[in-house]
This record gives C-alpha cells, structure tokens and sequence, in this order.
C-alpha cells in the first residue's frame, strides 16, 4: 500500500516550456485527508516524507501523523527527515572532514570499502570563519587581513583542498568570498529543486541542514532548513536521515507596516524578545499575515537568521511574490523562477492573502508598534529601547561592582601622540558584521547615508573605538560602491576588513595596546557595538564585558558617540566644526533616501560575483594537493590530527555500561552556552591549550584561536570548559575553566581534573541549569567533554541542537524534574553520582539517578532521559552516531 500511495500521488507540471514530475500533495490529501490548513513549513516536511515512503524508514503512518496533525496542532511520533543537502562552514566543516578522514581510516581497518565514506547529498563548505579583524582603520587592512588569514590557516587550506579532490559531491567556497549563509541566500539556495531520475525530471522542496545554527537564514526564502552538529551533518551527507519528532509549530501572525526610522534589526530584536518568553524552543515558528505583504526579503531573512536566539528549530517564511522579486534581483533564472511559482501553487506551498493555518500557539506583532532597539548587555533575547540603554548599562556596571570598594572611574592612555581618557561605558568596538544584517542592503545603505550625513557634519569616530566592516558578500561592496557611500565609511574608520563573520564570531583581533592596558589598569567596563546576532559575555573579547546588538546605522552612531552612557535620543554625537551640537536625528537618513540607495542594488552585481564563486584567488589556487583516498597525516601538526574517536571500535557495539560513582566535572548555571563550553575564541598562554601549543614551538602570535584548531583534538580537549566567562559552582569566586579534584580538593584546571579522573579510571558527570547548551551548533561541545571522559550531563533544560550533540557522541542528556535542581539538592560537587539500567534505556523514560553526599548520605532523583527517539537511542547504544554508521557500512 504504501509503494501504492507513493506511486498514485506522480503528477506532471510544466514550467516555461519545461516538463517536472513531483510528488503531489494534493493527489496525497485525497488518500489521507485534507491539508489545506497544515502550516507549510509541514507541508514540506510532509512531502519529504511522501518521497521518500518506503514502508521501511519513512512508514504511511508517518505521512498520517502529519496529516492529522492539524487536528491539534500537536503529533507524537518520530519521523526520518532527508534534506537535499548539507551547508557548512570551515570552524564545523574541518572538524566534520576531520572525522570523515577518520572514518574512512576506521573503515579500512574493519575491513569496509573507504568509497563508502562519501556524500550522497550535495554538500558545500563556505570558508568564512577564519578571517580577524587584526588591521582596521585604513584602505590596507583588507589585504592585510586576508594575507594573515592565508599564512595562518594554510594547513588548514591544504586539508580542504584535500577534501574536495578525496570526496564526491563536495565543493568549497574558498575564503574572502562571502559568509555561507548569504552566499547561501543569494546563490546556493534554489526553493524548488530538481534532478534528473531516470526519463523524468523529479522537482521537490529545496531543503538543508547546517553546520551552523544560522542556517536557519535560508528559511527567509522559503527553504526549510536549521542547524545540526557537524556529526549529525556527517551523517546526513553519508545518508543517514535526520531522526526528529513532528514538530510543534508556532504561528507568528505580522499585521501593519513598520513606521519611518525602524530598520530590520529593531524588527528581528523584538521577535527575538517575543518568542524566546513565549518559549519555542525545540519548534517551528511560522510567519503569516498581511504585514508579510511589505516586508522585504532580506528583512525576512534578518527574522529567519535569529531563530536561534529565539529558541526555535525555524523560522519559517513562506513562498510568495517578494520571494520571487528577491530570486530575479539576485539573478537566479528564469527557468528557476518559473518553477518555483508554479510549484509552489501546485503543492499549497504558495503563501497567499488571508491564510489561517493550524499552528499550535499563536501570536502576534502589529509591525507599526515596533521601536528602535538594541540588545545587551549579554542576551540577545534582552532588548533594550534606545532611550534606556544608558539605564541598561548603569544596572549592569552596579551588579559587577556591588563588591568593588575601589571603583576606578576613568585611566588616561596616549594613542597616536594624544592623550584620552577611557571610562566605564566606552564603546571601544563598533563593528558592521554577522550574516543577520550584512545581507540587508536597506540597514548598510542606512548605515553608509548616516555616515555621510555625519562627515557633512564635521563629526568624527572616538579614537578609542576599534571600526571595521565586514560585508557577508562582495555584491554588498559593489552597492556600496554604487551609492556612492563607500567613501562616507571610510572617512569614519568603517574600511572593509574582509568577507566574513570577524566581529560576531569572537575574531574581532586585537585592541591597540594602549587602550588594552588602560581598560585592564582600571578594570574596565567597556562596551561593544555590532549588528550580529550573538552578545554572550566573553564573546566578542577578552576585555570587552558588555556587547550591544544594534543595526547598522546605529552602530556607526554609536562609534560617533563613544559611549554607552550617552542618551542617543537626546544627548549629542558631538559638534560640528563651529561647536554646534550634532544629535542623531539630524544625521538619521530618511526613508526615501534609503529607498533610492537601494534601488542601486543591481542583477548584474550578483552574476557578476558569483560567476566564478568556487575558483579562489590566486593564493587559493596556488595550494596544489594530491588526490588519495586517505589522508596523510603529520604527527608534527598541531591543526590536522587522527582524532582518537574510532580507536577502539569494534565491528559490533559492546553493551551500554552502568555509570559508577561518577565524580562531577562542573557545575553551571542557566544560559550555558556553546561558546562556554567549547569557545571559539582566543587562545590564552597560559591556559593548558596555550601550554600544549608552546611546548610544540608555535609561537603566541601564531596561536590563531580555538576554532580554527578544530581539526587537532589535542587543542580542543584542553579548552573545553575554557572559556575565560564561564563560571564553575564548584569553585564560587573564579572565572574561567577552573573546578575542584575530589577528594583531593585540590583547585586546578577542569582539563587537568580530568586527566587525571582518567588516571584514576572515574567516570565524570556535569550538572546545569536551565538552556544548557545554547547558542552555537558547536558540535565540539559534546566531542571535548566527551574526550575528557563526561558520560552524563544532567540539566534543568537543553538547546535541541547540543542535546543532539551529546547524544552523538554517546553522551547521556537526563532532565531534572520540575522544581528539582542542582540548589533544591544542596550539590556543591563533593558528591557522586550513579547511574544504572543503562542497557534497557527507552526514549523519554524516567531514569533514576542516585546522588552519594560526602557525608555517606544518599538521595535517589527520578530524572528525565532526552533520548527523545529511537534512532537517537540506537547512536546512544552504539557509543555514537558515527561509530553507528561505521557500523552500517560494514
């Protein structure tokens, strides 16, 4: 029957003279009932499904869970997911490599066939983590900074050519190209796909999962797609579906128009703060309603990239008329655009005037009640209106020194032969970056008029704030260059220092030196200002404690101003050359005026950069490698090593083992994120990843950071748990990756304990608040503390993409109950916890853990298990995902 189903449901559609076969939903609604109001980000889904039916994996029953879904917005079943195709970016994408080098050295050792290890979906890896903002300020420091970049990561560079020779179906965007998710946005992604499958054209829902939670950016144009854990990602691209539940979908109803002077970035703020309080997390989010009608697709994807700041899977826009202006603008065919429409009509994809799907939650924005805003000082869900910012930072600046007798208000420091003072509140980083706003021509066009509005006026950047631009795409450059405000940027110190995510991603490089020792002389509460879409403390700097999301224009205001103190609604930027005050709104370009910048976005300026997107420049194309089937490794490199994941595995997997008196590693509190656990940072001296790289003669200069040493397990081990904000329970008064030994007591580095646990052959637990693992799809947040011997991490709750992690990597997730933590259970981390009945695990059971006191006492805690499926279940009993697909190819 189910074959039947699949077969009866081929319909034919004719597209600009060219003939598709698809998969109808319409014919399928006739056998299983009726779609009509089944949320379309479903729809897709539920087409995946009806493709790939093969009574086995993908079962009718699937199909009829998400048919009858609509009866109450709710389904528990489990479904296998096949997207078209894999994003990556190079932080995740090495390490991804890294394992699947591996694998193919684990495969030949088994006895398997090493060509059985290689993508059967289409995967692309975007180079776009990698560049720092080391040179700013000057017509220079892009070249600079790519020249750094190349010398700094050319193992690196080497291995991925590497990886494009030895794998099928892989391409690399090289780097100084564009972030991957415009590049995604403005090229890779098509909405409809197709191939050819024997005499017919199949075309089907373009859709993808990510190596980087921003994935979700692609949603904007109507492509479903998130982020996964590179070990997720590897095992999608080696054909394993994506194991998940049928997903709540919260409905995001948008009426009305945003009102003069409210950008993107003050939109998506504010979504973020709605539906992170609603709580989404492990849900879709769908966008409908008539404000859809006149929100510009780019604005569509500022919404869409912040689903993870928002807690949800997506965010999902449908297909429509602005979807298909935005495809011709960027210069997609007309044969792909034709397609598009009319397979979107076919199948109900199509989003048209007054739709009222079934979702599971509702709510709703009136666009015109939105306000100018930021967010900060350490959230991005915590928004913040202009006028309050000051406020903002005053509550923060107290809470951090309520304690300090000896507050420092101001230091003097000399730069370039003058004499400043810095003070509490001093925006000493204001950066244009992050794929969230660079991909948004109305918010850069808004930031290039402002700043040259203010160089009109006379007015000048503070010398003590560190500026730089870093489009998403060259194409922004080329409109930039068009308008004509390219110079205006300049003149404010807003040189473009190179295509890529810098800023938003921790690459910010250095501070001048004068202004580093002046914030560390006075203890500094400093500032950044950037339109990214992640603030975590820690993040974007060292010595940088509070960071401020904003839009574009607002940060070049801010830069102006120099200060988060400063009122931006009724304090002054500064004076004119005749001492006349200079305020924001005399500088704040107009609607109109943007609007006629835009219009200077051409088609042309797209097929023109992205004619020749995957060739690289000359340094690029320099990096010769030899094609084999296994990599070559050097014991010698401190970027590429054999992780030790596969060393000891065996054809067929050993029974789950009991958790004995396990000792606890850290103990957190809420809002944990990725970042924390696995920074992407610097890469401090002294730390034992620093101690690790100096003792191999790599000078500190060439330390490079944390993600771009993903491929060396050695490094990461040691900075799991390192990041210098993070803050260990075990050891109250102490930042950084510092935990107790017990029963030594003795303080010491959370790597070091753990050598040594491992010495003494005991098993480690981590206990956490609520939101454990936010943030980032940093699937060596599960790989570090599984490689220093974690095999339980127990939490109030979990991100969805770092539960997942854990899980691959055979790391038990288990969920406090409601009004049970690690404060309710007096954990201090002298204790021990054991786990039993780890061989008869179901998904979602209760699982008790016994937690052992110092004192002898014992308390058993009935415990969540987040092993949510069956096949996650079937990962977690084979140590891993990856070992689990070894295993199938054998």
């Amino acid at each position: 029957m189910s074959l039947d189903l699949r077969k009866t449901s081929m319909a034919k559609l004719v597209a600009l003279d060219h003939e598709y076969h698809y998969y109808s939903l319409p014919q399928l609604a006739v056998a299983l009932g009726g779609i009509d109001r089944l949320p379309k980000s479903l729809k897709v889904l539920l087409e995946n499904l009806l493709r790939h039916l093969d009574g086995e994996q993908v079962k009718e029953e699937d199909l009829a869970a998400i048919v009858n879904w609509q009866q109450t917005g709710h389904a528990d079943r489990e479904i296998a997911y096949r997207p078209a195709r894999v994003l990556m970016q190079d932080f995740t994408g090495v390490p991804a490599v890294v394992d699947l080098a591996a694998m193919r050295e684990a495969v030949t050792r088994l006895g398997g066939d090493v060509a059985q290890v290689n993508p059967l979906s289409p995967v692309d890896l975007v180079i776009d983590h990698s560049v720092t903002v080391d040179e700013f300020g000057d017509k220079a420091a892009f070249g600079e900074n790519v020249r750094l970049e190349m010398e700094r990561n050319h193992e690196r560079y080497i291995f991925l050519r590497w990886g494009q020779k030895a794998f099928s179906r892989f391409r690399v965007v090289p780097p100084g190209t564009g972030i991957c998710h415009q590049v995604n946005l403005e090229y890779l992604g098509q909405t409809v796909w197709h191939e050819q499958q024997g005499d017919k054209r199949i075309a089907y829902p373009d859709t993808l999962v990510g190596t980087d939670s921003h994935t979700t950016m692609i949603n904007g144009l109507g492509i479903l797609g998130w982020g996964v854990g590179g070990i997720e990602a590897e095992a999608a691209m080696l054909g394993q579906p994506v194991s998940m539940l049928i997903p709540d979908v919260v409905g995001f109803k948008m009426t009305g128009k945003m009102r003069e002077g409210i950008t993107a970035t003050d939109l998506v703020l504010t979504v973020t703060q709605m539906l992170r309080k609603h709580g989404v997390v492990g849900k879709f989010v769908e966008f409908y309603g008539d404000g859809l009608a006149d929100l510009p697709l780019a604005d569509r994807a500022t919404i869409a990239n912040m689903s993870p700041e928002f807690g949800a899977t997506c965010g999902f826009f449908p297909v429509d008329d602005v979807t298909l202006g935005y495809m011709r603008l960027s210069g997609r065919s007309d044969e792909q655009i034709a397609l598009v429409e009319a397979y979107s009509k076919a199948q109900g994809l199509w989003r048209n005037p007054g739709d009222e799907p079934v979702f599971t939650s509702q709510l709703s924005l009136d666009l015109s009640t939105v306000e100018v805003s930021l967010a900060g000082p350490k959230r991005p869900q915590d928004r913040v209106v202009l006028p309050k910012v000051p406020l903002a930072f005053k509550a923060f600046e107290e809470l951090e020194f309520n304690s300090k007798k000896d507050k420092v208000d101001q230091i003097d420091f000399t730069l370039e032969g003058q004499t400043h003072q810095l003070t509490h509140g001093a925006v000493v980083i204001a950066a244009i970056t992050s794929c969230t706003n660079t991909s948004n021509p109305s918010v850069l066009m808004a930031a290039g008029l402002l700043a040259k509005k203010a160089s009109e006026k006379g007015l000048k950047t503070k010398p003590w704030v560190k500026t730089s631009l870093a489009p998403g795409s060259k194409v922004v450059t080329e409109y930039l260059n068009s308008a004509g405000l390219t110079p205006y940027l300049d003149h404010l110190g807003f040189n473009l220092v190179g295509y890529g995510c810098t800023t938003c991603i921790g690459n910010s490089g250095p501070l001048p030196e004068p202004i580093e020792q002046a914030i560390k002389a006075g203890d500094l509460t400093v500032g950044a200002v950037l339109s990214g879409n992640r603030n975590f403390e820690g993040r974007i700097h060292p010595l940088v404690k509070t960071n401020w999301l904003a839009s574009p224009p607002l940060v070049v205001a801010y830069a102006l101003a120099g200060n988060m103190n400063i009122n931006l609604t009724q304090d002054s930027l500064g004076n004119d050359p005749e001492g006349n005050p200079v305020y924001l709104k005399d500088i704040w370009p107009s609607g109109l005026e943007i609007a006629k910048a835009v219009e200077e976005v051409k088609t042309d300026m797209f097929r023109k950069e992205y004619a020749a997107v995957f060739d690289g420049d000359k340094d690029w194309q320099a990096i010769q490698v030899e094609s084999t089937p296994t990599y070559d490794w050097q014991n010698d490199s401190t970027y590429i090593r054999l992780p030790p994941f596969f060393k000891d595995m065996k054809a067929l997997p050993e029974p789950v083992q009991d958790i004995h008196q396990a000792r606890i590693l850290a103990i957190l509190a809420d809002s944990v994120t990725t970042d924390h656990i696995s920074p992407a940072g610097n890469i401090k001296s002294d730390s034992p990843a620093g101690r690790y790289l100096r003792d191999r003669g790599v000078e500190i200069g060439e330390f490079n950071s944390y993600g771009s040493r993903r491929g060396n397990h050695e490094v990461m081990m040691r900075g799991t748990f390192a990041n210098i904000r993070i803050r260990n329970e075990m050891v109250p008064g102490t930042e950084g990756g510092m935990t107790r030994h017990i029963p030594s007591q003795n303080e010491m580095s959370i790597y070091d304990a753990a050598m040594r646990y491992q010495q003494e052959n005991v098993p480690l637990a981590v206990i956490a608040g609520k939101e454990y693992g936010s943030g980032s799809s940093r699937d060596w947040a599960a790989k570090g503390p599984r490689l220093l011997g974690v095999r339980v991490v127990i939490a109030e709750s979990f991100e969805r993409i770092h539960r997942s992690n854990l899980i691959g990597m055979g790391i038990l997730p288990l969920e406090f109950p409601q009004g049970v933590n690690r404060k309710t259970l007096g954990l201090t981390g002298d204790e021990s916890i054991s786990v039993s009945g780890l061989q008869n695990l179901s998904p979602g059971q209760m699982v008790p853990i016994v937690v052992t006191y110092a004192d002898g006492r014992q308390q058993t805690v009935n415990t969540r298990c987040r092993i949510d499926t069956g096949n996650e279940l079937a990962y977690f009993e084979n140590d891993g995902i990856l070992h689990y697909v070894i295993r199938k190819m054998l």
